[in-house]
């Protein structure tokens, strides 16, 4: 009875949800509709990168605050964050790479230097970056800043691979898609950190997402579906929303 008490205390405490199939069909899902919500606003609504980033800055930040404000974990809550972190980090690594000029290639660097500094601080001021343990003030604010570098990475990463490396939009998900599958061999034939690859596969599904989001818009000269943008996004979102709401959702379960 005690070691049960114990079982339901630790998954209570936990904010983030467990590490389910379900889990990494939203994840892609919810970075797909970054990509092509981000456009569909930057770009369809001819607002520019600056103002879509500004507003979705807004957004994310909301999210994030009603997120830590939540006793527990909450299927809503945290997907709304995930998918408000996807769609500024689409404007904001536009915002970068391109009105600034910094680059794919300068902008994938620069992110990933942020990424792993913000796994670096995490692991030294709490001791652990394992997402099971994201449960207090601290744990979570590391969390959402280190998800907020890795989206924005995502879509610069995309980017570069399929524009600037000259792969195209599935040319580029079929060397991310590659590189899952190779994070779940990984998984299940290795001994390595489960940590390490949870974070490695969270990366990746963001250029994921995005080169799949943007061969659903993008015109088809340039290799894209040409899709309404406002279409696609209100699609992945029904479709998001679908798996939130009627698929089982448990948040981690805590280490003892």
């Amino acid at each position: 009875m005690k070691n049960q008490s114990s079982d339901a205390t630790n998954q209570a405490l936990s904010k983030v949800p467990e590490l389910t199939l379900v889990f990494w069909i939203i994840k892609i899902l919810a970075t797909t509709l970054g990509e092509t919500g981000g456009d569909a606003v930057s770009m369809s609504m001819d607002l520019g990168y600056l103002v879509s980033t500004l507003i979705f800055a807004v957004l994310f930040i909301a999210a994030v605050v009603a997120q830590i404000a939540a006793p527990k974990f909450h299927p809503v809550i945290y997907w709304l964050t995930i998918v408000a972190s996807t769609t500024v980090g689409t404007t904001l690594a536009d915002f970068a790479t391109r009105s600034l000029g910094i680059g794919y290639a300068g902008g994938s660097a620069l992110l990933l230097l942020l990424l792993l500094g913000s796994l670096f601080l995490w692991k030294q001021v709490t001791g652990s970056v394992a997402v099971e343990g994201v449960c207090s003030l601290r744990s979570e604010s590391f969390y959402w800043v280190t998800i907020m570098f890795s989206q924005t990475l995502g879509t610069a990463l995309g980017d570069w691979t399929a524009d600037t490396a000259g792969l195209g939009y599935l040319g580029a998900a079929a060397i991310f898609a590659g590189l899952l599958l190779m994070v779940i061999a990984s998984y299940f034939f290795t001994k390595a950190s489960r940590t390490m690859l949870f974070w490695i596969a969270f990366i990746l599904t963001r250029p994921l997402g995005a080169v799949v989001g943007d061969f659903l818009d993008k015109p088809v000269a340039n290799g894209g579906l040409e899709l309404s943008r406002y279409t696609a996004t209100a699609v992945l979102a029904v479709a998001i929303a679908a798996c939130v709401l009627l698929l089982p959702h448990r948040a981690a379960k805590r280490a003892h």
